[in-house]
């Protein structure tokens, strides 16, 4: 069982760059995956996204990825030769127009504003490529770790809740049969009348064993490796209706004890459910 919850991250760098991934993910119904990605590695949306749904069925994910250039590494140095012809017009006419002596000195240039530009490249390398790739997977592997170490927390709770169910379900069965006895008690006295009337509206026998049903399929599924948190979801209510149904015909002290327990205990799983993946 693995929650919804969770952080990952992982940080790879060769000789021209650095590259971190943060991964956070939280509650949704669906997998939802955004990425923040530099302008350089837009390319590589579609790829990224792919290999995090590999990993992600469910939950809202937000992935960060940054890049960091090592000393220079990974920018293009550029000159703008229409500004520098400019400014070499510019400077030839104030010469000619002072009188000036002298020539244009190299030692000047870098002094000059805006002359140079250092810019990102324009299409991503093979070997940044792959090593983007490994950090996410690298990332997306700790997320995993943590949101499978939440996962066990959740299911600790849930399967207490669970066993509690499995014992109101049991006990229930008890009392159908002595609702079945007393509904045949009550039809023999009453001259071979409707069973059922008094106090019992009917026998809880098919609910009770649907009920044990579903409460051993509820405790099968937390057991799965894979993701089950929709499959759980639904089985809780499954799992009402019948303790609802079962509180309606047999409004007996005992059997509207035991439902109210089982009802309490499917709330608690319900709520942790939401977090399951």
């Amino acid at each position: 069982m693995r929650s919804m919850t969770g952080f990952g991250q992982a940080i790879l760098q060769d000789r021209q760059v650095k590259v971190s991934v943060q991964i956070r993910s939280v509650n949704h119904r669906h997998a939802d995956i955004h990425l923040r990605v530099p302008k350089l590695y837009l390319s590589l949306e579609d790829e990224l996204r792919e290999q995090a749904r590999m990993k992600i069925h469910r939950g809202r994910t937000d992935v960060y990825i940054d890049r960091t250039p090592l000393k220079g590494r990974g920018y293009r140095l550029e000159v703008d030769d229409t500004l520098m012809e400019q400014y070499c017009e510019a400077l030839r006419r104030i010469k000619a127009r002072y009188r000036l002596q002298g020539d244009i000195d190299l030692q000047l240039v870098p002094r000059l504003p805006d002359l140079f530009q250092f810019k990102e490249p324009e299409h991503i390398e093979g070997g940044e490529k792959r090593l983007v790739l490994r950090a996410l997977e690298t990332a997306l592997k700790n997320l995993t770790r943590s949101r499978d170490r939440e996962g066990r927390n959740l299911k600790r709770d849930m399967v207490a809740e669970a066993r509690q169910l499995t014992r109101a379900a049991r006990q229930l069965g008890g009392c159908a049969g002595v609702i079945d006895r007393r509904l045949q008690e009550q039809g023999a006295n009453a001259g071979g009348g409707e069973a059922g009337s008094g106090a019992f509206k009917g026998s809880i026998n098919e609910e009770v064993v649907r009920l044990g049903s579903h409460v051993e399929m509820l405790s099968h599924l937390m057991r799965e490796r894979e993701p089950v948190g929709k499959k759980i979801d639904f089985l809780l209510q499954e799992v009402q209706r019948e303790l609802t149904t079962i509180g309606a015909k047999a409004p007996q002290l005992e059997v509207v004890r035991l439902v109210l327990g089982g009802k309490e205990s499917v709330e608690k799983i319900r709520e942790q459910v939401q977090n399951v993946e």
